[in-house]
């Protein structure tokens, strides 16, 4: 690969084979000083693999690494903090219990001459660092009572304090509200105003066209190629990840929506949700929006039965029934749940794509006490075959596989319960283009063959492109619900923020 004049980071031909997959084959790679480059591909394209290369946390990699075009040749994640490398990952790896100051220097406290903790300095230390990202917290603040923006933004702070010149973002808003995403991306745009750089990992294009200036793309281990983000078409770099053509615009559904299948009424649970009240037809996705804390993910999960309600009735094909009291409850009503969480909730990870896709429908493939296992097998495989889950076998285990096929075999999971009546929320968070595509057509699917669903996101495209009607919520409570001809991004936020009435 050629060298620009003002080069930072440079990967030739990285090449990293664990037993029987070659995860990266010769990579090439440059990030400038000053920039953000956006590093994208689907799910086991590879980015992972090189993160933990370039942050000291693999090693058995063959390839060179020039930074600043000298060797670096790094085996441990100190050894990158060293040269000027830190991560802020997906899943944050602050102490919750200590304060923010001891977050950011942890391991790195300033002392006196006696050898103890200068905590004045610390804290003028932290106090400055978070002047600079805007950010009005304490340095003597607890961070497990910050929000997970601000607690994100730590994570910045201490790349900062230790001179970071490149700070590797990945997937940064995953957890973000709209808002908490365009502070992040302010303090993105100033930190390389600043001349420090950016490798931003990311499924949301939106953000990725916004803050980046360049786009390389990785796809089944190997270096596809690099674009100018203002030179980029969409649909370009989604073939460059994908291999083919990808088409991830909403289609629309000609499928007609039946009579009302579900529905609650003043559903109540003190301090989290209060007087929640919809319905839910047959063929229908019913979109649910609202800000982080708005109490959609708790009214899911109260609806299934995982929390209690203080009050609240619902009604199941026109029959009344009491809340359910346990997920069996809710299951024995037709109604299943995709949570947000799939790895922690949906899915036990050790456990086989068949045993994960049959637990809740044991008791319909045993006899005598026996499970019939060629049963099973069939109605798995047959899953695994209308779902297009990409996998060697029903006994892989579920931890080896991608995002999106995970989120496939949690969906299996309840059609093979007969459930009908679905809750799917945030059904595309953390998953590639390409397997969100897959969602979309098969969320369209489920609909045009009498399946309901009701879908929680954060993404508005994904409620506003999918949904036949949204329900807005703000502070727990329904700030309104309309049909897909009355929403507009501005009117969705503007209930959303309790701006509108």
């Amino acid at each position: 690969m050629k060298t620009v004049a003002n080069t930072l980071l440079q990967l030739n031909d990285i090449t990293k084979e664990f037993p029987g997959v070659l995860a990266l084959s010769k990579v090439q790679l440059d990030i400038r000083e000053g920039e953000v480059l956006a590093l994208v591909g689907e799910n086991g394209a590879g980015k992972s693999t090189l993160i933990k290369i370039l942050t000291g946390a693999l090693d058995g990699w063959s390839g060179e690494i020039l930074w600043k075009g000298k060797p670096l040749d790094v085996h441990h994640p100190w050894e990158a903090q060293q040269a000027g490398i830190s991560t802020i990952y997906q899943e944050l790896t602050l102490c919750p219990a200590l304060s923010v100051a001891e977050n950011v220097f942890l391991g790195r406290e300033p002392r006196r001459a006696n050898g103890l903790i200068d905590w004045a300095k610390m804290n003028r230390m932290t106090r400055e660092t978070l002047a600079r990202l805007k950010v009005d917290v304490p340095p003597t603040a607890q961070v497990a009572s910050l929000t997970v923006a601000n607690q994100q933004l730590i994570e910045i702070a201490r790349a900062l304090t230790m001179n970071a010149q490149l700070i590797i973002m990945d997937e940064p808003t995953s957890s973000l509200s709209e808002h908490e995403v365009a502070t992040l991306m302010g303090i993105i745009k100033d930190l390389r105003a600043e001349g420090v750089s950016i490798l931003y990992i990311s499924h949301k294009f939106e953000e990725i066209f916004e803050v980046s200036d360049r786009i390389s793309v990785l796809r089944d281990g190997e270096y596809i190629g690099t674009m100018d983000t203002k030179d980029a078409e969409l649909d370009e770099v989604l073939s460059m990840m994908v291999g083919r053509t990808v088409n991830i615009r909403f289609q629309k559904r000609t499928n007609e929506i039946g009579e009302v299948v579900f529905s609650v009424n003043n559903l109540t649970a003190a301090g989290v949700f209060e007087n929640i009240s919809f319905d839910l037809r047959q063929g229908e996705i019913l979109g649910i929006s609202g800000l982080v804390g708005a109490g959609r993910t708790e009214m899911a999960r109260a609806i299934f039965g995982i929390d209690r309600v203080d009050s609240g009735e619902m009604t199941v094909y026109g029959s009344p029934c009491r809340i359910p009291r346990s997920p069996k409850e809710a299951l024995k009503l037709g109604i299943g749940f995709l949570p947000e969480d799939r790895k922690d909730q949906g899915l036990v990870l050790m456990m086989s794509i068949q045993s994960n896709v049959t637990m809740p429908s044991l008791a319909k493939n045993k006899q005598n006490f026996t499970i019939k296992f060629k049963q099973e097998e069939k109605l798995v495989d047959g899953y695994v075959e209308k779902l297009s889950i990409k996998t060697p076998s029903i006994e892989q285990l579920a931890q080896n596989l991608s995002g999106g096929n995970q989120q496939k075999v949690v969906i299996a999971k309840w059609l093979a319960s007969q459930s009908k009546i679905l809750i799917f929320d945030e059904p595309t968070r953390g998953i590639d283009v390409g397997a969100k595509a897959e969602i979309y057509e098969l969320m369209n699917e489920l609909v045009a063959q009498g399946y309901s669903i009701i879908m929680i996101s954060s993404e508005l495209p994904e409620v506003m492109g999918m949904s036949d009607r949204v329900m807005i919520m703000h502070e727990g409570k329904v700030a309104g619900i309309f049909s897909k001809d009355e929403i507009t991004p501005e009117s969705v936020m503007g209930y959303a923020t309790g701006m509108s009435s």
